[in-house]
């Protein structure tokens, strides 16, 4: 197992009811930026539940953040929190709302050239940098809610950039599952594979004898699984929301990633296909992760074969097996409606692969857990996609 240091300092407030509890979390005096999305928290009822929670504290609100939130968005965001002179940053929505939030609770305060210059990392935003920030999740996903990680689009610049910090780990998160009651089927799908994809990147690379850690990360997997299609049927059941709620967040709240190498690849070629064509995030994951997993499989065969036997149930040896497990996640994404092949979403594979293997060739990447995956690799990846 590799060395690591673990930091969480988020307090997690999961159940039924649980939004009124924002009362004892947002202090009295606190002047509150309320960001949120297009409006769903209004006909659900979390909104009213909100506001009824936070009476007394001065609310100001700012609606329309967008999934893959954009930067332009958030500047007026920003902007409007430095005005009205905020000292904290509450996000009600799923993970692109938490994603923003994050950028906004940090460009508040931020004096620097560009609040862009955040994103890009060429400014280190440090602990205590930040406004405080808490939570409200409606759409299980990313996890933002329980970690310090970001990614902000800026369609202007068909940019799509992961950034990290300590200050923006959330003060708490309220996780109640009869939010994602009301959510369309296809925000529940895309949940459950972002969450899956979100595990393998953290497992499928190679053995560094962390047992405890693979555990945990093929649970995870096996919930997943197990209450996939479940969660999918209507009315929801809350016992399976509440299991992918939890799962979805302990997907990546920095815990299966301890002492591990992480791979991250799909993740960041995937940010490039919603930045050029528009794709939803885990739509991008599950159109490239299997076969990424297949062009590395040389460099993945110990984990791969693992994930097969462990998470799978299969038996065999080699390439045999790695290809029956890749199946059983195909197989597996496509009975949740998830299309698996750029083709299903009439994206030509050659123009995609053309596309960004130019763009990461211009940025000098080189991707994956050994940090050898080069554009035209990428090139090959995503011709692969049809």
């Amino acid at each position: 197992m590799n060395n690591f240091e673990y930091f969480n300092p988020t307090r997690i407030v999961f159940g039924q009811g649980t939004i009124a509890n924002l009362k004892h979390l947002v202090p009295p005096s606190a002047s509150v930026l309320m960001l949120y999305g297009g409006g769903s928290i209004k006909r659900n009822g979390v909104y009213e539940q909100v506001v009824s929670a936070l009476t007394g504290r001065n609310i100001i609100e700012f609606a329309g953040i967008e999934p893959n939130p954009d930067y332009d968005t958030l500047m007026k965001a920003i902007l409007l929190g430095r005005e009205k002179g905020v000292d904290f940053v509450l996000a009600v929505g799923g993970g692109s709302v938490i994603d923003g939030a994050k950028l906004v609770a940090a460009g508040i305060p931020y004096r620097g050239n560009a609040v862009w210059d955040i994103v890009t990392k060429e400014t280190a935003i440090k602990l205590g940098d930040a406004l405080p920030l808490g939570t409200v999740l409606t759409l299980p996903a990313t996890a933002s809610e329980m970690n310090g990680t970001s990614v902000i689009s800026r369609r202007s610049t068909e940019e799509k950039v992961a950034w990290a910090s300590e200050a923006v780990f959330p003060l708490f998160s309220i996780l109640d599952p009869t939010t994602t009651f009301s959510l369309p089927i296809k925000q529940v799908r895309n949940g459950i594979v972002d969450a899956y994809a979100h595990v393998l990147e953290q497992y499928a690379t190679y053995p560094v004898d962390a047992l405890l850690q693979d555990r945990q990360a093929e649970g995870i997997l096996l919930t997943l699984q197990e209450i996939g299609e479940d969660a999918l049927k209507t009315p929801p059941d809350y016992a399976t929301r509440a299991n992918f709620m939890w799962a979805a967040t302990s997907a990546l709240n920095k815990l299966i990633n301890k002492g591990v190498p992480e791979d991250w690849a799909t993740h960041m070629i995937g940010h490039e296909l919603t930045a050029f064509y528009g794709i939803d995030h885990a739509e991008s994951l599950a159109v490239v992760m299997p076969y990424l997993f297949w062009h590395q499989r040389q460099y993945k065969a110990d984990k791969l074969v693992q994930y097969a036997r462990r998470v799978w149930g299969l038996s065999g040896e080699g390439e045999a097996v790695i290809r029956a497990g890749l199946d059983q996640m195909i197989q597996f994404f496509n009975r949740l409606g998830m299309p698996t092949k750029l083709t299903d979403f009439d994206i030509d594979p050659d123009d995609a692969a053309e596309r960004i293997r130019a763009r990461f060739e211009s940025r000098q990447v080189l991707l994956g857990e050994r940090n050898h995956l080069n554009p035209d690799m990428v090139a090959e990846i995503l011709r692969m996609s049809r």
